[in-house]
């Protein structure tokens, strides 16, 4: 009795230790920042509930370290499913005790990925929270998801990025990495995460510093980095009547070194100097050099108090070039649709896209505002190749083209006319009407029925020569329905498809509506 008492008291310190552990707090969350956090969270029926769960795990550890409530950080919750739902605002919880069990007790809620649908609640929800100068507090948008069809969300999500929201995401699947990488806000590195499920843990750290960085008290962030400029925000500690700000930002010399206002024209660093309002919360900085280093500097002036300058520094995207990728879509025996990106209308004029039939057609141009990058090219051959060159005219004179090759489809004509005669309890005779031009033959299908062979399959299918007009099917299936479609070179045309009434002694007949491409039947 001794012994297993012993064992129990051994056993119930080692759990109350490994409890205390489990709630450590670091400190350096702890009253470090003011901000408001909505976590997106993928709860489709994509989302396996194991996976759901480590989530949920996930949330709980992330958050855990924060100082809750006005004044401190705020966390709300925002499911995905067929209708996005608010498991709870960013009012809801001031504790972590009340957080901690809020998140244990969220169910899953199945459904489909309508991840656009969230996107506009969350816009909502982050543009009205708050009063006064509670508006003007950072807001991060965090959207955890298994990378399943995740819906249209560029455009959602640049809409948050442009009212200041910072983008994080957190893909446990095979996410598009092109999609995801559009949607965060820079620095991608910091705040776009792929990872297995089972180790989404060892990234708590990396996306928790990543997320006191955008919502510490104190910080000057680039938010959004170009090829040829970079928004800079910061939490302002200035009204209008208070004073101003002072923004510096240049380039950086190779070895770290910063270009001097009295330096700068001899050494080849620009040196700027922007005057904002004490009212303001961001600058967006253009005209800058594609994939160079810079540092900026935010220097609040006012006559009551002196306040720190705040600094940042950050490197623009390498240049570039559109068109840089040219896809087509929406071909047609007439048409295709040529689309091509980046979009860069500030520094694009005018885009020329000129097209005709290879080898030797005639070639027909058209010109597209800079704002553009998608056209439909109309009135072509049918079953032709062309080849349709992009060439970007940019403002500082330079052009950049890019050629593909594009097809029209061939005109598949459908079958004209179908009809079935009942010749026999489980027999029909079909018969039907095609178009001849470039017909390679016939594909039938039906339904069997019931046959002495066990093994028999349920359907069965047969090709025909294009001179074939009629056929008989035996052993059918007594509502059995019956498909012809024409075979052509490249595909299957229209066809048709009608029931069989194999016992009524009726023969059913079609026509196609040629608009709706479906069967019309009747009887005589």
């Amino acid at each position: 009795m001794m012994g297993g008492f012993g064992f129990s008291c051994l056993l119930f310190g080692v759990l109350l230790r490994t409890s205390n552990t489990q709630n450590v707090v670091p400190d350096a969350a702890l009253n470090c920042c003011e901000g408001d956090i909505l976590l997106l969270l993928d709860s489709s029926g994509s989302v396996s509930s194991y996976e759901f769960s480590r989530l949920l795990r996930f949330l709980s550890e992330l958050l855990l370290p924060f100082s809750l409530g006005q004044g401190q950080v705020r966390v709300g919750l925002l499911q995905v499913g067929t209708e996005p739902h608010l498991e709870f605002g960013l009012d809801a919880h001031s504790t972590q005790p009340g957080l901690q069990g809020a998140l244990q007790r969220t169910r899953q809620l199945q459904g489909d990925t309508n991840t656009e649908a969230a996107l506009i609640l969350a816009q909502g929800l982050l543009a009205r929270t708050g009063v006064g100068d509670e508006t003007k507090l950072p807001k991060v948008l965090v959207w955890l998801t298994d990378g399943v069809e995740p819906g249209v969300v560029d455009v959602p999500m640049a809409e948050l990025r442009t009212a200041g929201v910072s983008v994080l995401a957190v893909s446990t699947g095979h996410g598009n990495y092109q999609v995801l990488r559009r949607v965060v806000t820079a620095p991608i590195e910091s705040h776009l995460y792929f990872v297995d499920i089972d180790d989404i843990s060892i990234i708590t750290e990396d996306l928790r510093e990543a997320i006191i960085e955008l919502i510490s008290a104190e910080g000057l962030r680039v938010v959004e980095v170009s090829s040829h400029s970079a928004v800079l925000q910061w939490r302002p500690v200035l009204s209008a009547n208070t004073g101003f700000y002072e923004v510096h930002y240049n380039s950086m010399l190779p070895g770290g070194g910063k270009g001097q206002p009295s330096g700068g024209a001899s050494s080849g660093v620009q040196y700027h100097r922007r005057t904002l309002p004490g009212d303001a919360s961001w600058i967006k900085l253009s005209g800058l050099q594609p994939d160079t280093s810079y540092t900026a500097s935010l220097t609040p002036k006012s006559n009551q108090d002196y306040l720190n300058t705040l600094s940042a520094n950050f490197t623009t995207l390498p240049e570039v070039l559109s068109p840089a990728v040219v896809t087509v879509s929406d071909s047609g025996p007439d048409r295709v649709r040529v689309s091509w990106g980046p979009l860069q209308p500030e520094q694009v004029q005018r885009y020329q896209i000129e097209y005709g039939a290879l080898p030797s057609g005639q070639v027909h141009m058209v010109m597209l505002h800079g704002h553009q990058n998608t056209t439909l090219l109309t009135g072509l051959e049918q079953e032709t190749q062309y080849l349709v060159t992009i060439s970007a005219l940019y403002s500082t004179g330079k052009e950049k083209a890019l050629s593909v090759k594009a097809c029209t489809q061939e005109v598949l004509p459908a079958l004209a006319d179908l009809q079935l005669t009942p010749v026999g309890r489980d027999e029909v005779q079909v018969r039907w009407r095609g178009h001849e031009e470039g017909l390679r033959g016939y594909w039938l299908s039906w339904e069997m029925g019931e046959t002495e062979i066990p093994s028999r399959p349920a359907s069965s299918s047969l090709y025909l020569l294009p001179g074939s007009l009629s056929t008989l099917l035996t052993h059918l299936a007594p509502s059995s329905r019956v498909c012809v479609s024409p075979v052509y070179r490249t595909a299957l045309g229209e066809g048709l498809c009608c029931t069989t009434h194999t016992q009524t002694g009726l023969t059913l007949r079609t026509q196609t509506h040629t608009h709706t491409g479906l069967p019309a039947l009747y009887w005589t």
